[in-house]
């Protein structure tokens, strides 16, 4: 069921000001038809800066409070994985259309209530992967969609990086769904659904922190005809973090952070390689965001491009490779 579309301008509420709020703030103030009108903290000194930096109309020192006030439309949670489920709840049940940042929740039970109360108030709900709308990786898809270079034979994807080991840090935190998988493994494995499809087998295996956390996780997704996705998410080294899919004639490479904007190499099995730049000029967040305010001002409830159905398959994946690698959450 479709909402009445409406052409005036969408105040945003943000629940949860870490690093991914600032990124989805600044890329805000550049969209037309869309204004920052309130944040949220657990403290009010949080909640103050941050308003203060992004001109925000309200700081909030409670999520709760926020996803009371009527003036807002749409919500962005940015809060540690752990809580997306409750916080979505929390503004579905208030009426208010929900982006909420990857992973859409710890688990499928978790996204299925999601999914069902979006669906019971006649709410938008979406899970905000950025990649999907990001013009290179939108052009990528295409590419193989037409078979540019024939159909895609083999596809590797990494996205790893080394940092400190900090118990305290959320990275790390196995209780608030700390580790590489649900944090950067998503990424691989969207690459992956996006471009093949939901595989036949999966293979897996991780190393471990201490604390249980997972420190770096390899995948194998199988799919027909022999076509395998090697997978990789890792938090104790630097990897090319780049996507490359082998095609019958050539190959498609997205280059160094291909999650984020990127640029893309095209080699044709019998011809010069040729790098294609989309110019980016913001930090990216702002091509999901303009699509779900284009949802959310034509009455739709749910995404075209970011499914329901989609999210529901992501995070089947991330089940099953939990499941292979013994990883369970508080």
């Amino acid at each position: 069921m479709e909402k009445k579309a409406t052409k005036k301008t969408i105040n945003w509420g943000i629940i949860g000001l870490g690093n991914i709020a600032h990124k989805f703030a600044k890329d805000l103030l550049g969209i037309k038809g869309a204004t920052l009108y309130a944040v949220a903290s657990r403290t009010q000194d949080k909640a103050n800066r941050f308003a203060k930096t992004y001109n925000a109309t309200k700081a909030y020192a409670s999520y709760e409070a926020l996803a009371q006030d009527k003036h807002i439309d749409a919500v962005y949670i940015a809060t540690p994985h752990n809580l997306h489920y409750e916080n979505t709840m929390l503004c579905l049940d208030n009426g208010i259309a929900v982006l909420c940042e990857k992973p859409f929740a710890m688990d499928a039970n978790q996204v299925a209530k999601m999914i069902a109360k979006a669906k019971e108030k006649n709410v938008l709900l979406m899970e905000a992967l950025w990649t999907y709308f990001l013009p290179h990786y939108r052009y990528v898809l295409e590419a193989i969609k037409n078979e540019k270079f024939g159909k895609v034979v083999k596809l590797e994807a990494d996205f790893g990086f080394y940092k400190t080991f900090d118990d305290n840090h959320r990275l790390f935190n196995k209780t608030l769904g700390g580790g590489s998988l649900l944090d950067i493994g998503i990424y691989p494995i969207f690459a992956a659904l996006s471009t093949l499809g939901y595989p036949q087998g999966i293979t897996a295996d991780a190393t471990y922190f201490d604390n249980g956390a997972d420190a770096s996780c390899t995948m194998v997704f199988n799919y027909k005809n022999g076509i395998n996705a090697y997978l990789k998410s890792a938090l104790v080294e630097d990897t090319p973090t780049e996507a490359i899919f082998y095609c019958e004639n050539g190959c498609i490479e997205i280059n160094t952070m291909f999650h984020a904007p990127a640029t893309v190499t095209l080699k044709p099995l019998n011809g010069k390689p040729e790098v294609l730049d989309f110019n980016y000029s913001t930090i990216g967040y702002n091509y999901e965001t303009e699509h779900f305010n284009a949802l959310l001002s034509s009455g739709k409830t749910e995404s075209d491009v970011m499914t329901f159905a989609f999210s529901e398959k992501l995070i089947k994946a991330l089940d099953a490779v939990r499941e292979l690698i013994d990883l369970n959450y508080p």
